[in-house]
């Protein structure tokens, strides 16, 4: 029957004076009455509407109908036939501005909760019935995959469902990419990443790691090796800063190595883990994205009296997820917006002690479609701080561009690649993820290595790029993509 309401079902989460002080998972989940209840809102559009949202062609209706009936192993099945990363991308994909932006339901009200209902299926599957994929019969045919991310692990995942054999090559010492150095565990348990992780590895993919490509190996010597084809998916690691005076005092830090160091290194269990992370009492986050909020969050947790979200626009121009600028106001982060730094000052011993910054107000909009920031004259003030974290993006590490010479890149320093093939300059070689759009999101990284497989296929079979691959084939199912 249809649940008629216009609210989406509540979701239950920590609360927010105890999850401020801890690393547990935030969003504690659906129980099965809860998933049933919001699947019941689901209309089952005729032409499937919020499908068009989706990067990586869940079959949406579909899935929600059977959460709806109680069938939630094959809700899981229908999932999995198009997405093998479901429990991360319930977690960490911004539904609201794809797959749930074109709900039908959100017309009048709330959107149905496609991304709680995802998350639901998957972690419901990994509880009750674990998955046990195995591998289709080899083709006789290699390929290599640069970068373990979510371009890359789609498209092993997607490849190896076809027969290839396929190895990924993780310059990092876990597999896992963004998904491990980037996301605090609040958001994305790592044990959650490496069971899904773990599925492709049971499929046949090989995973290969402390591999940096372009040092150990470059695109060459792994055709050279027998890879038929070679997939980049590097992503953008590569900080940015503001390159304003005082970036190299101690007690500053790139939202980068914070945050590997807190997730993927472990710091965020010290002492029981080897690595610490020094955060003084007062702490500034510049930028207004998720990787700041990220990183403000994951400051307070390591006991941080104060942190600062710094941003030289206004709270309606934050690219941040709406959640997690909710989250972390819930939390107690200060937004101090419309304040641009111009320097970070020290004491004589080289630690931060302080951050100017200049008031903004705004003008008129910019190619992005923001109203650009317009200094105040003679607005200067210092915030008193004892560590500053710079998170306004990254951009792609120049290890392999600078290792392949023939492939084309952009004046930023990306890849290029064609936007439905995802082929580069170089015969054989695909290119996908952050490392051709710059940082994006999880799902459109997975989206892009998706249509690589899918090119990567076609043109290992001889058919021309310029035509659509029909299909690829996971288990039993065939997906038309």
């Amino acid at each position: 029957m249809l649940n008629r309401s216009e609210k989406k079902a509540v979701m239950p989460q920590q609360d927010p004076q105890t999850r401020s002080g801890n690393f547990r998972e935030v969003a504690l989940g659906y129980d099965e009455a809860s998933a049933m209840e919001e699947a019941a809102r689901c209309l089952q559009c005729r032409h499937k509407p919020c499908m068009n949202g989706c990067p990586v062609h869940v079959q949406i209706p579909e899935f929600i109908g059977l959460v709806a009936a109680g069938e939630f192993a094959a809700a899981y099945e229908i999932i999995t036939a198009t997405n093998r990363l479901p429990a991360i991308c319930g977690r960490v994909c911004p539904q609201e501005t794809q797959c749930e932006a074109l709900c039908v339901r959100g017309k009048k009200g709330e959107p149905v909760a496609i991304g709680r209902l995802e998350r639901f299926v998957a972690d419901w599957a990994m509880k009750n019935t674990p998955p046990q994929p195995k591998p289709r019969p080899s083709n006789g045919r290699k390929v290599a995959v640069v970068g373990s991310g979510p371009a890359g692990l789609a498209c092993a995942g997607d490849l190896a469902g076809l027969g290839y054999q396929v190895t990924i090559f993780e310059a990092f010492h876990t597999p896992g990419g963004v998904l491990m150095y980037g996301i605090p565990e609040f958001r994305l348990p790592k044990a959650l990443v490496q069971a899904e992780i773990e599925q492709l590895k049971q499929q046949g993919v090989e995973i290969q790691t402390n591999m940096v490509i372009g040092k150990v190996y470059d695109v060459d010597e792994l055709i050279e090796m027998g890879y038929e084809a070679v997939f980049l998916g590097t992503g953008a690691g590569l900080p940015m800063f503001l390159n304003i005076p005082g970036e190299n005092l101690n007690g500053v830090y790139s939202a980068n190595e914070f945050l590997t160091r807190i997730n993927l290194m472990k710091a965020y269990c010290f002492p029981d883990c080897d690595t610490p992370v020094r955060v003084g009492r007062h702490v500034a986050v510049i930028g207004g994205g998720n990787v700041a909020m990220d990183a403000a969050r994951s400051a307070l947790r390591l006991g941080a009296e104060d942190v600062s979200i710094v941003y030289r626009r206004s709270a309606d121009e934050l690219p941040a997820r709406a959640e997690e600028v909710e989250h972390a106001r819930e939390e107690g982060i200060n937004f101090r917006l419309l304040r641009n730094p111009t320097r970070i000052i020290g004491d004589e011993k080289g630690w931060v002690t302080g951050l100017e910054c200049l008031e903004m107000k705004l003008g008129e909009p910019d190619a992005s479609g923001r109203r650009r920031p317009v200094p105040v004259p003679g607005s200067e003030t210092v915030l008193p701080m004892e560590t500053v974290i710079i998170a306004i993006g990254q951009s792609p590490n120049p290890l392999i561009r600078n290792a392949t010479p023939d492939l084309e890149t952009q004046s930023w320093g990306g890849i290029v690649a064609d936007d439905e093939t995802m082929a580069t300059s170089k015969e054989g070689v695909f290119a996908g993820g952050d490392i051709v759009t710059g940082a994006a999101t999880v799902i459109l990284a997975m989206g892009a290595g998706k249509k690589a497989a899918a090119a990567m296929d076609a043109w290992l079979q001889g058919h021309p790029l310029d035509q659509t691959h029909p299909a690829v084939v996971f288990g039993t199912r065939k997906v038309e993509l």
